[in-house]
């Protein structure tokens, strides 16, 4: 077999697998880990990219959430061939690193795969009775805020951990629907990963725009101290449940 031919079958190879991948998105089911009470609220949380839902038990005795509520630990559904971990949809981050900087930014980016990725969320959640408090760190963060600001999903609050805007202008434009949504931001000021300047500025936007943000900065990189986990304790203990 010719050079030329293998490369063909290659190609094609990849597309297959590819499409078939996509189409099997479009109707899975997530699963998630579930820890806590039997009472609402439910906490929803989302890990980043190239984790897994296993990465929150470290925080399992740590986070409170109010009313012996639930707390769910969604798992993504793309998953490495070797090994194992886990995202929501494919990040091409490299892809989306300006020319003259160092971190990527999304703020322009409209991504297909996050709308599959929401519906499988939003589907998940529909199980849920109670009010729902949805959260995530990293690419979690990021599915949280399009959630919030491309859905009308019924949220009472959230929480972006580490994360970052994706289509920064359609999710202002939805700002005056979320304007009673309360808000939790916490994000590293040395993060080497997304940046802390585009997580800051849009804590500002939101803030100027009279929306109740909680806006929790820290010494710190793409990680998620106990600081932090106290602060959105505090955070959790002040939403509405009615």
């Amino acid at each position: 077999m010719s050079a030329k031919r293998i490369v063909l079958l290659a190609v094609l190879l990849t597309f297959i697998l590819g499409a078939s991948a996509w189409l099997w998105l479009q109707t899975a089911s997530l699963s998630a880990i579930v820890r806590g009470g039997d009472h609402a609220p439910t906490l929803v949380l989302m890990h980043g990219y190239g984790s897994r839902a296993e990465q929150w038990l470290q925080f399992e005795g740590v986070i409170k959430v109010p009313n012996a509520g639930r707390l769910v630990f969604l798992q993504g559904p793309l998953r490495g061939p070797v090994s194992g971990s886990r995202g929501w949809w494919w990040l091409n981050i490299e892809g989306h690193i300006p020319e003259g900087h160092r971190l990527p930014d999304f703020s322009s980016a409209d991504p297909g795969g996050i709308k599959v990725a929401s519906r499988l969320v939003r589907d998940y959640l529909e199980d849920i009775e109670g009010p729902i408090v949805l959260g995530g760190f990293s690419q979690g963060a990021m599915l949280t805020g399009d959630i919030a600001f491309q859905t009308d999903q019924e949220l009472a609050g959230i929480v972006l951990l580490g994360g970052t805007t994706v289509n920064e202008a359609a999710w202002v434009e939805r700002f005056p629907v979320r304007r009673h949504l309360p808000m939790f931001i916490a994000h590293g000021r040395q993060d080497g990963v997304l940046s802390f300047e585009i997580a800051e500025r849009f804590a500002h936007k939101l803030k100027s725009a009279g929306i109740n943000v909680t806006w929790v900065p820290f010494d710190g990189g793409h990680n998620i101290p106990l600081s932090v986990i106290n602060e959105m304790n505090a955070f959790l203990a002040k939403i509405p449940l009615s």
